[in-house]
Order: structure tokens, then sequence, then C-alpha cells
């Protein structure tokens, strides 16, 4: 049977598709990834991202927040704040799937903690006013995050943790904080990546698959650009590590995907 994948997150609007982002839809569609899952980054990328929805309403789905990293060095970032809470309220491209890319980044700085967390924390308090899922960045912020997500423990917080690289510690408390499923993409690839070893721990109900393109490219196309075509390597090495068919993890990640962002 010809497999069908969702490619929960995807950034097919940014500027290294410009030349042949009609092909890479294309190529996504023609490899059975007929849904991406479009997170915001923030206001550079919001036209881009709903012009993406419009021309292709079968295919991609929009997501709406502010990118932690946006936060950074950035004296107008409660202006783009209140752009996402604006949008969230009337949406200008139909109904979002989730508020995203939100979290925490401290690689690039620990100079503006304060801000990101106090914009992180506004943003899940926008999800739960609106009853979506969150997508949430972690980037050298991990007790951070546990910290924040533990904050929000029983009122009704659910999304995923995009691009899972942390250990089977962290996901056991995460999963404990809400309804959260784990983004696993091109790094679990890698050769010798420790995410395998996490990957063998979580169930396929708690899994989704991703690619977060133009980035994370999997083997064995890494060190070029990555594309949502390129979601069943990710599947079949995940089969491989889980001793199951690819078709098992295709079905049963976009059943969790359609659950938590397309129902």
């Amino acid at each position: 049977m010809s497999l069908r994948y969702i490619d929960t997150h995807s950034h097919l609007y940014e500027p290294e598709f410009d030349a042949d982002r009609s092909e890479a839809v294309e190529r996504a569609v023609a490899a059975g990834v007929d849904r991406l899952l479009l997170p915001a980054i923030d206001s550079e990328s919001h036209e881009p991202l709903f012009e993406m929805c419009r021309q292709y309403p079968d295919h991609c789905f929009p997501m709406m927040g502010l990118h932690p990293t946006s936060v950074n060095d950035n004296p107008a970032w409660r202006e783009e704040l209140a752009l996402v809470e604006k949008y969230l309220e009337n949406s200008p491209v139909g109904r979002f799937c989730a508020v995203g890319e939100i979290g925490l980044d401290f690689y690039w700085s620990n100079d503006f903690r304060e801000e990101q967390m106090e914009a992180f924390e506004h943003q899940i308090e926008l999800s739960l006013r609106h009853n979506l899922p969150i997508a949430v960045h972690t980037r050298s912020a991990w007790d951070e995050m546990k910290e924040v997500i533990e904050g929000f423990r029983g009122r009704g917080v659910r999304g995923v943790f995009h691009a899972f690289s942390d250990g089977v510690q962290s996901y056991e408390r995460l999963r404990e904080c809400g309804d959260f499923l784990f983004g696993i993409g091109g790094v679990v690839t890698f050769k010798k990546s420790p995410l395998a070893e996490v990957v063998r721990e979580i169930p396929l109900e708690e899994l989704l698959l991703e690619t977060d393109c133009p980035y994370l490219t999997p083997v064995p196309f890494r060190g070029q650009r990555n594309e949502s075509a390129y979601i069943p390597y990710i599947c079949q090495k995940i089969a491989e590590i889980k001793g199951v068919s690819p078709e098992e993890v295709a079905v049963q990640t976009t059943t969790n995907a359609e659950r938590m962002f397309l129902n």
C-alpha cells in the first residue's frame, strides 16, 4: 500500500525554497507527505506562511506563534506577541492548528532569558484560551523548559515537543504534565545518534514525524537542504529502531498528528 505521512514541522515557506517551492510541495505529495504543518517564526514569516496556506489549502496548515530567538535583542518583541494574539483572535488564513513555534532557546544568548520566559508563558496561556495545542522549541534550556511546563500541569496543556533531543528522564517528566507528543526528525538517522535510545523508549502512540526543513536533514541527504519529501527516511529509521514495519510507524504517527492538530 502507498503510505501517507504528515510533516508536523515544516518551514517550506522560508527563502531557501523560493526557487523551487511548488516543486518541493509536489515532491512531498509524491512521497506520500500530503499534509504539512507550518509553524510561524515572527512577523517576517507571516505573509510567506499565509501565502503557502492559501495556495495549497489541502496540504498546508498554519500555526501562529513567536519563536524564542525572535525575542532576543528585539525591542519590539511585545508588539510581535500582540500580533500573535491578534491573529489568533482573527485569523487571516483559516483555522490555526497550533500555537507555535514557541519555547526557550538559550543556545545563542543567555541575555534574554526573562523575556523569553515571559513570551513563552504568555503564549501557553493563549493556547489554553483558544483550546489549541502548542509546538515547543527547546535548545540549551531543557531544565527551564521542564520547570515551565510543570507549572501548567493540570490545566489541560497539550502539544508537541518539536525536535525532541533530551533524555528518557525528561521525556517521562514532560509526559506527566499534559497531553504531549514528541517530534522526531532527521537527527534520529545520524550515525551513533543518542536519540535512537530515547525513541526506543517512547511508545509509537506518543511520536510524531517532522523534518524542520530546511534544517536537520536526514541521512542520506545530510549536509544538503532538508525538505518535507524526506519524511519517509525518518519513518524508516524509527521502524528499524523499534523493530516494526514502516507502515505501522506511518499509520500511527499520522493518527497521532490528526488527533492533536487536525481534528
